[in-house]
């Protein structure tokens, strides 16, 4: 009986189906992994761009408390900046250099 089933041939794979099947696999895998890595890039290229539109400008005024006495008891100075936008801010298209003339 184990001769039998040694010698039974129904139902094997030939190596060259088995090397077809792994050919379309790695095409396939490799295709997968491109469209992946675009679709990453084009993400990380909206959230850089969304960090780049974000205005950091601020302004706060100064404050001053008397004493009963007419002095005074506490101050504090106003401060303010005024964001400035750079050169990459608010691109739609984000590239790794800012200066190539397709930014400009």
């Amino acid at each position: 009986m184990l001769k039998k089933f040694w010698n039974d041939e129904a139902g094997v794979i030939v190596s060259a189906e088995i090397v077809l099947v792994a050919t379309i696999l790695v095409l396939g895998l490799i295709v997968g992994l491109s469209e992946l890595q675009s679709s990453i890039v084009a993400e990380l290229s909206d959230l850089a761009s969304a960090f780049g539109n974000v205005d950091q400008s601020y302004s706060t005024s100064g404050y001053v408390g008397y004493k009963a006495s007419g002095g005074i008891k506490a101050r504090t100075y106003g401060a303010s900046y005024y964001d400035r936008a750079d050169e990459c801010d608010g691109d739609a298209n984000v590239d790794i250099v800012c200066d190539d003339p397709g930014e400009m």
